[in-house]
C-alpha cells in the first residue's frame, strides 16, 4: 500500500526527468540554429573556401582555432555577396568576428595557408547562423513560464555551455597531443 504523499513524490521525480528529457531532446533535435562545426585539414601552400546562404538582418559569428601545424597559424577572409571583405586576418592562431548579414545572398569564408610551403595545418571552426530559437514560443502565450518550462529553459541554458566547454576542451587536448607526438618525434629521432 502507498504511503501518503507518494503520488505527489513520483510526480516531481517523474517531472524532474521529463524535464532533463525534454532539454535533451531539444537540444539534440533542435540544435543551434544553423550552426556548422569543421575540422579539416589545409594542405600547405592551399587555400580552403566555404560558403552559406543567410538572409538579410540574420546574425553570424564566425570562430576558428587552428589546431595542429606550423606555428598554428592561417589567414582567414570573410566576403559579403558582392565580394565586399568584411573581415581579414593574416597568421592568427585562433579568433571570432561576429556581424550582421547586409544583404541576402551567399557569404563566403576561407582559409588560407599559402604563405607556408611544406607545413600542413588542421584547422576548426564554428559559423553559426542566427539566433537559437525559444524552447517554449511566447507568441500564443498567455500566461509565465510554469516552474518546469523554467527549469527547462535553465537546463538548456546549462547544456549548451557544457557543450561549448567540450569543444574547447576537445581542441585543446589536440593540440596538446599533437605537440607531445611531435615533441616524441624529436626525442625519438
Amino acid at each position: 500500500m502507498p504511503r501518503p504523499g507518494s503520488a505527489q513524490r513520483w510526480a516531481a521525480a517523474a517531472g524532474r526527468w521529463g524535464c532533463w528529457l525534454l532539454a535533451l531532446l531539444l537540444l539534440l533535435v533542435t540544435g543551434p540554429g544553423g550552426a556548422s562545426e569543421i575540422t579539416f585539414e589545409l594542405p600547405d601552400n592551399a587555400k580552403q573556401c566555404f560558403y552559406e546562404d543567410i538572409a538579410q538582418g540574420t546574425k553570424c559569428t564566425l570562430e576558428f582555432q587552428v589546431i595542429t601545424g606550423g606555428h598554428y597559424d592561417v589567414d582567414c577572409r570573410l566576403e559579403d555577396p558582392d565580394g565586399k571583405v568584411l573581415y581579414k586576418e593574416m597568421k592568427k592562431q585562433y579568433d571570432s568576428f561576429t556581424f550582421t548579414a547586409s544583404k541576402n545572398g551567399t557569404y563566403k569564408f576561407c582559409f588560407s595557408n599559402e604563405f607556408s610551403t611544406f607545413t600542413h595545418k588542421t584547422v576548426y571552426f564554428d559559423f553559426q547562423v542566427g539566433e537559437d530559437p525559444p524552447l517554449f514560443p511566447s507568441e500564443n502565450r498567455v500566461s509565465a513560464l510554469t516552474q518546469m518550462e523554467s527549469a527547462c529553459v535553465s537546463i538548456h541554458e546549462a547544456l549548451k555551455s557544457v557543450i561549448d566547454y567540450q569543444t574547447h576542451f576537445r581542441l585543446r587536448e589536440a593540440q596538446g597531443r599533437s605537440r607531445a607526438e611531435d615533441l616524441n618525434t624529436r626525442v625519438a629521432y
